[in-house]
């Protein structure tokens, strides 16, 4: 759980703060949950507190599901939920959520194809696409998806005839998966290529359970599985969820959060590596708040990624900060 007394003992300027950013992968809760509860306020606190930050992206997490009806129409109360809460950013001062990310069941095949139209209709001009995570290691260490994937969730039939009818919808689609698990979405970017796919979180590269102690091979797995998908050119990559408890660092067991230049010293040369792989145009950082505030306080995230960036132009790093993420969830 996000600890706010704990990352206030790391505090940082924001840097370069005329930089514009779109945030496009933060999540929103109004009950107590695990990261515990996250709702309009804390994320204005978070993007507010130095950085510019314009416009954010939803992403699902399973809030505010229907608890009546069908089964596979409940998630459709996260969109209306989170449009309710896009409508007050709207009418208020701060950052804005420009953009709504849903999940539905893709398995369900061309029949989800009345889902997507309910969500884009309760999200009011926002909604983009769906997050339908794929991300399970079979380590009792490392946390599988709450929708409790099957091993071979993204090379299903029913699944590749979901992503199709999304992809017919002009809808994107956010993957979840870690490190090992990467060649799943190869797989679904070469048979749906009419698909815009999104990596999260650099891919996944897990640190814990029976990857802990094992980074250099575990980095060396990810490059590999990253590499043929940066030739697809559908694909893009989010920089971010770095801050997450799963990928190892152990900064959430020590006396104080990572400072920026720690950030960018354990994480600087793989994001930069992804930069030069898929080229600026097509990865673009977040917060995955408040998740990655488990361990990295928000104004020192954005302050790594500024300094981790530093060497590319003008032109690049404002696709990096806010022009991709635009393009890929069309704001």
């Amino acid at each position: 759980m996000m600890d706010r007394a704990w990352l206030a003992q790391t505090t940082e300027a924001a840097l370069e703060p005329e930089l514009e950013i779109v945030d496009p992968h933060h999540h929103l809760w109004d009950t107590e949950t695990r990261y515990g509860c996250y709702e309009l306020r804390d994320l204005r606190l978070d993007t507010g507190a130095g950085h510019k930050v314009v416009e954010t992206v939803f992403i699902d997490c399973g809030a505010n599901y229907r608890t009546t009806g069908p089964e596979h129409l409940r998630p459709v109360g996260e969109t209306e939920y989170v449009a309710g809460r896009a409508d007050e950013s709207d009418r208020t001062p701060g950052a804005r959520i420009a953009a709504i990310v849903g999940h539905a069941d893709l398995t369900l095949g061309s029949a989800v194809t009345g889902v997507l139209e309910t969500h884009v209709a309760a999200a009011r001009g926002r909604f983009r696409g769906i997050r339908h995570s794929g991300a399970r290691a079979d380590d009792d260490a490392v946390p599988t998806s709450r929708v409790q994937p099957p091993p071979d969730l993204y090379r299903q039939q029913g699944f590749l005839d979901g992503a199709r009818a999304l992809a017919a919808l002009g809808l994107s689609f956010d993957a979840w998966q870690y490190h090992h698990q990467l060649d799943q979405v190869l797989h679904l970017s070469r048979t749906v290529p009419e698909l815009s796919i999104v990596v999260d979180h650099v891919g996944g590269p897990l640190g814990v359970g029976r990857y802990a102690g094992r980074r250099g091979n575990v980095l060396d797995l990810l490059r590999a599985g990253l590499r043929p998908l940066a030739q697809c050119p559908n694909v893009s990559v989010k920089l971010g969820g770095v801050g997450m408890t799963r990928y190892g660092t152990g900064w959430e067991h020590e006396a104080r959060p990572p400072d920026s230049d720690r950030v960018v010293e354990i994480w600087g040369d793989v994001l930069r590596w992804c930069i030069d792989t898929f080229g600026p145009g097509r990865c673009m950082f977040e917060s995955n708040y408040p998740v990655d505030g488990e361990t990295t306080g928000y104004v020192v995230l954005w302050n790594a990624f500024k300094k981790l960036s530093a060497s590319y132009d003008q032109a690049e790093r404002a696709d990096l900060f806010a022009g991709t993420a635009r393009r890929v969830y069309r704001i």
